[in-house]
């Protein structure tokens, strides 16, 4: 019994680790499957070889398993949909089942200390499935905002907004979407052009194969304009890792940016940007593809439901949704597993000569070192102002109404100094 479980555990992690071409939730979903029937067929085979208590029912589970994993794998959505609604109920029925037959057939001190709470869980899993499915098909209808478009490899979310150059480009923080910037786009479309945008992997955009550092967001980003016809020069603002991916995006095509807005940016590393390791960005992609398949269990929407909640309602509604998805989950985890590596390709931007430049700070919930490296990042341009926002934490500039107004009024500035070429004013 105890071999038998493990090496079902052992199958499923190992399964989920497989070298395919396409690595996302369901080949994740499909494996952890697969895996466990593989237990429990070799419980069914060994038990009958092997002992005097054969335990021929656990085929059952094993069939039930592997047909479920094949489906998610191989049948288009709409029938993986379906099962969504057939698996929940169908698992509680086998889980009273395999107890009923256990408890006849085993008899033995495993059947409390082992097989007891592998059905437990498997009680729990079903809950959880039952539980993501009916909030899905209850939760508010979202309808995408914008459009999508094919930038080569996959389909990026852009919505741009209001009028005027030069236009504004928001980038989302680590984990935010185009919709948690809700309280800011919507205010600065009151006298500026200003397009959002969801990176590959998040809100409504298609999922990256590999996860993309810094570099790889600059050029999506400047495909996706390109191929959307958005012309430039651009006023970027990005908050925490998105400002980042702004200061990327300025090194690799200074000609495009014409001012930057840096919220409570995450710093910049001055380290060479190491190569790539193929095979480090496949075990990454592999593991927040694993992670990730809880989304079907409900922990997205426990997580998202508790958030965005002073977003106006449709911007609310929207990241809540996107928020709770498997792709979402696995985007969130593929961002800071590269880290290290966005950190450094940021760094490359050393001078932004004296274009505009605001660095806006929070004055609270700080960590060693951060207003230190705030002061250094103002030095990027000869025409810069710091910022520091009285009350201010690293998130409340997305979610508090009061200081993302201070957001707003930071990239009004600078669209200000782009259009008159006059230095920024102070404070």
């Amino acid at each position: 019994m105890a071999g038998s479980l493990a090496a079902g555990f052992a199958a499923a992690m190992g399964l989920a680790f497989l070298p395919v071409g396409t690595v996302d939730v369901d080949f994740a979903t499909a494996m952890v499957l697969i895996g466990f029937a593989f237990g429990w067929a070799l419980l069914a085979v060994l038990s009958t070889r092997f002992t005097d208590q054969p335990q021929r029912w656990a085929v059952v589970p094993a069939v039930f398993m592997a047909l479920s994993g094949a489906l998610v794998l191989v049948a288009p959505d709409a029938v993986v949909d379906v099962l969504g609604w057939v698996w929940p109920p169908a698992l509680l029925v086998l889980v009273v089942w395999v107890w009923t037959r256990a408890r006849r057939d085993l008899r033995s001190r495993t059947r409390a200390w082992l097989l007891n709470p592998v059905l437990i869980i498997l009680v729990i899993l079903a809950l959880g499935g039952g539980y993501e499915t009916i909030r899905q098909s209850t939760g508010p209808a979202v309808a995408m905002r914008g459009e999508l478009v094919d930038v080569g490899p996959y389909r990026l979310h852009l919505e741009c907004t209001g009028s005027g150059d030069p236009t504004v480009i928001l980038e989302p923080g680590g984990g935010g979407s185009a919709a948690s910037m809700g309280l800011i786009a919507p205010a600065v479309a009151r006298d500026s052009r200003v397009c959002v945008y969801d990176r590959a992997g998040r809100g409504w955009s298609d999922p990256a194969a590999s996860p993309p550092d810094g570099a790889q967001i600059a050029t999506d980003l400047h495909n996706l304009l390109d191929r959307a016809h958005v012309p430039g020069p651009y006023v970027m603002a990005g908050h925490s890792f998105g400002g980042l991916y702004v200061r990327t995006y300025a090194a690799k095509y200074p000609e495009e940016v014409a001012g930057l807005i840096l919220v409570d940016s995450t710093g910049a590393k001055g380290t060479p940007v190491s190569p790539q390791k193929a095979s480090s960005y496949s075990v990454l992609k592999h593991l927040s593809s694993l992670v990730a398949t809880t989304s079907r269990l409900g922990v997205g929407h426990v997580i998202a439901g508790t958030g965005f909640s002073e977003l106006p309602p449709m911007y609310r509604d929207d990241a809540r949704t996107t928020a709770a998805t498997g792709k979402e989950m696995s985007g969130f985890l593929d961002e800071f597993g590269v880290a290290n590596r966005s950190e450094a390709e940021a760094g490359e931007l050393r001078s932004f000569d004296a274009k505009p430049l605001i660095v806006l700070t929070a004055e609270l919930e700080n960590a060693e070192g951060w207003m230190e490296a705030q002061d250094e990042t103002v030095k990027l341009s000869a025409n810069s102002l710091h910022r520091v926002e009285s009350g201010a934490t690293h998130a409340s500039f997305v979610e508090n109404p009061d200081h993302a107004a201070a957001v707003t009024k930071a990239i009004h500035d600078v669209v200000v100094s782009v259009q008159s070429g006059e230095p920024l004013k102070g404070p």
